[in-house]
């Protein structure tokens, strides 16, 4: 049977503060554990074949069953509200570091710093039908086809932009740890509410550590309970932002 593979760090001891911890020190405490006993969790075969068989289904039916409705739609109203293609292909990053084209609907007027900065609230580079897209999150709906060509998962960690990724690897210890599975389109950050725009370190390393969390603890059923989360945020997300009842992120 084959062992995990271990990744070792090398680790730089430092003298703990008197001071009672903060969050961020409570966050850096968990990575300098991680450091000691971290394995790359390696599923079974079985898990791999059968998660790839259950994206495969997902995907080839939201394309043929919905897709073919909502494409021309969004398509239409995509083309009417700016000028621009439909699809917004931006590189990120993958599998293993490996980059691939993500596809969206296209949500912003054509900008030159698509690549290298995000979305914010207020974004005036947003378009009124893009706005509804990134509410009803319809906008990532196009990503079905990158988890049938094998560049996505369902679940899996959310892909960064390149820029992002480079930057992201810098600052936050094992952040490259979330390149050892193939991106998701959503995951356990996800679920615990950290989407969207990224504000302050903290709320990165929380992003971090669920993704770490999902990559020690994947497995079929805590895929399902993971796209079953998503499906019931999504509904209640959609509706109450439609009728101004969105809830804020909690500070956990």
């Amino acid at each position: 049977m084959e062992q995990p593979f271990v990744i070792n760090f090398p680790v730089s001891r430092s003298s703990r503060s008197e001071n009672p911890p903060s969050d961020i020190a409570e966050i850096r405490e968990m990575f300098r554990e991680m450091n000691h006993r971290y394995m790359v969790y390696e599923p079974p075969a079985f898990y791999a074949f059968l998660k790839r068989t259950m994206d495969i289904s997902a995907a080839l039916i939201f394309i043929l069953v919905f897709m073919s409705w909502i494409l021309p739609i969004v398509a239409l109203l995509i083309k009417l509200s700016s000028k621009g293609p439909v699809f917004f292909v931006q590189k990120r990053t993958g599998h293993k570091g490996r980059e691939f084209d993500c596809l969206k609907f296209r949500t912003m007027i054509v900008n030159a710093e698509a690549d290298t900065q995000q979305a914010v609230k207020g974004d005036r580079r947003i378009t009124p039908i893009g706005r509804f897209l990134r509410k009803t999150h319809l906008d990532e709906t196009a990503q079905f086809f990158n988890v049938l060509l094998g560049d996505m998962s369902i679940v899996g960690p959310r892909p960064h932009m390149l820029y992002h990724t480079e930057y992201y690897a810098r600052l936050i210890p094992y952040y490259n740890l979330r390149h050892e599975a193939n991106p998701g389109m959503t995951g356990m950050a996800q679920i615990k509410d950290y989407i969207g725009e990224i504000n302050e370190e903290r709320e990165l390393r929380k992003r971090v550590q669920w993704d770490i969390y999902y990559l020690k603890n994947r497995n079929i059923w805590l895929d399902i309970n993971i796209v079953l989360t998503t499906f019931a945020q999504v509904i209640a997300k959609g509706f109450g932002g439609l009728f101004g009842r969105d809830k804020a992120r909690p500070a956990a």
